[in-house]
């Protein structure tokens, strides 16, 4: 089993913190976005994964490639880097992973984190991870038959034919079926709004009598903006939380401070007269001292000082102080 992972660029609508970290690198709770996403679809899959190909920007770096290779090996998988040169839509990311589309494999995009408990159908050519949603008019959905098929795949429908969203993971008995048709695409030079998109290649595998079912998921979450990303955070450190994962480090040094679980905090954290939590992450080696924290999510080696914060997203080496009065703040960033 293979799983196909395009990552696309670093994304403009969680800037400034993509600026030098990709987005699927964003930890959650402590761990990239991109490393929960594969542990969480390998322990569905339940089998051994024999690759991970990760589809990424040519500007992402060797330490992204290393950090994408300690992913893949942490499963006993090998590790595979293909480069998208072009932003040309989710079909062409990928096709520039054709070498590896044989045999199973699962294709998931690395923005999106989900919990879910069910049996994978590996007898259907092909399963879309679907969740019901309360608005399914800003989704792309799916229409079932009576036989639990997926016969009809509809974006962003104006009037209501379903409310199971498709969340961008998808599984086929044999990729290089969805390869074929997408090099169709790519060679008839069929685009949306400029790009290729991998809905195409379904579509046409499904007009030629390939079963796709369903695969729900019980919880979706997405990461595409700050809000969002710490709501995530919360929702995953609560996930993790119940399921009794140690969450705080044995190195962190605490003086006079008041933790309010669900928290992770990383190695070698400070905290200071700091009431923190709940739904707060801290990366390693953070400081924060005189500051009340919580539904935060802090990176590492970043210094925080009399601060009040509540929906807040502070990156890699930041320096914040609630009672600044000289402010250097380069592009992107927001005070609100």
């Amino acid at each position: 089993m293979k799983i196909i992972v395009p990552m696309a660029g670093r994304g403009s609508r969680l800037r400034p913190h993509t600026l030098t970290v990709p987005k699927p690198l964003i930890p959650i709770a402590g761990k990239p976005i991109v490393h929960r996403l594969v542990e969480d679809i390998a322990k569905v899959l339940d089998e051994k994964i024999d690759e991970v190909a990760f589809i990424i920007g040519e500007d992402f770096g060797e330490q992204v490639e290393k950090d994408l290779m300690k992913i893949a090996n942490s499963l006993g998988a090998k590790g595979t880097i293909y480069y998208q040169d072009k932003p040309l839509g989710t079909g062409h990311a990928i096709m520039c992973a054709k070498e590896s589309l044989t045999g199973p494999a699962v294709v998931a995009y690395a923005d999106t984190l989900f919990k879910a408990d069910f049996n994978l159908d590996k007898e259907a050519d092909a399963v879309m991870w679907v969740k019901k949603v309360e608005n399914p008019s800003a989704y792309g959905v799916v229409k079932l038959n009576q036989n639990n098929e997926i016969t009809d795949l509809v974006e962003k429908p104006e009037e209501f034919v379903s409310d199971l969203a498709v969340i961008g993971i998808y599984y086929f008995k044999d990729v290089e079926v969805l390869k074929n048709e997408l090099q169709n695409v790519l060679d008839a030079k069929l685009t949306r709004g400029g790009e290729y998109q991998i809905n195409d290649g379904i579509e046409a595998m499904r007009k030629n009598g390939l079963r796709f079912v369903p695969g729900k998921v019980d919880e979706w979450m997405d990461c595409g903006n700050k809000n969002v990303t710490v709501e995530t955070n919360g929702r995953m450190l609560n996930f993790l939380h119940q399921d009794g994962e140690k969450l705080i480090s044995d190195s962190v040094k605490i003086k006079d401070s008041e933790i309010t679980e669900p928290c992770y905090i990383g190695e070698n954290v400070e905290l200071i007269n700091v009431k923190i939590g709940p739904n707060v992450s801290v990366g390693n080696g953070t400081k924060i001292e005189n500051s009340t924290v919580k539904n935060s999510l802090i990176q590492t080696f970043a210094e925080v000082k009399n601060a009040k914060l509540d929906n807040a997203m502070i990156g890699n080496h930041a320096k914040f102080n609630g009672e600044f009065t000289q402010i250097s703040i380069g592009d992107f960033s927001v005070l609100e």
